[in-house]
C-alpha cells in the first residue's frame, strides 16, 4: 500500500492540473448552455407575442358585430406569419 502512494505523490500535480482544465471546460460549456437557453427564451417570447397579438384581432373579430368584417379577415390572411 505504501508503495502506491509514493507512485502518486509525484502524479499529484498532473492530475490536480487535469481536472483544473477540465472544471474550466465543463464551467464555459455551462455557460454557452446558458446563453442557448435565453436566447432560445427570447425567440419563444417574441413568437408568443405575436400570437397573443393574432389572437386579440381574431377575438376583437368575433365579438365585434360591424361591416367591416371580411375586410379585417381578408387583413389578416395577407399578413405574414413571421
Amino acid at each position: 500500500m505504501s508503495d502506491i502512494i509514493w507512485v502518486l505523490i509525484p502524479l499529484a500535480p498532473f492530475i490536480l492540473g487535469g481536472f483544473a482544465i477540465w472544471s474550466k471546460h465543463r464551467q464555459r460549456e455551462l455557460e454557452l448552455m446558458s446563453q442557448q437557453n435565453t436566447e432560445r427564451a427570447a425567440q419563444y417570447a417574441a413568437q408568443n407575442e405575436r400570437l397573443e397579438q393574432r389572437v386579440a384581432v381574431l377575438e376583437r373579430i368575433i365579438v365585434d358585430k360591424r361591416d367591416d368584417l371580411s375586410r379585417q379577415i381578408e387583413d389578416l390572411r395577407d399578413k405574414p406569419l413571421n
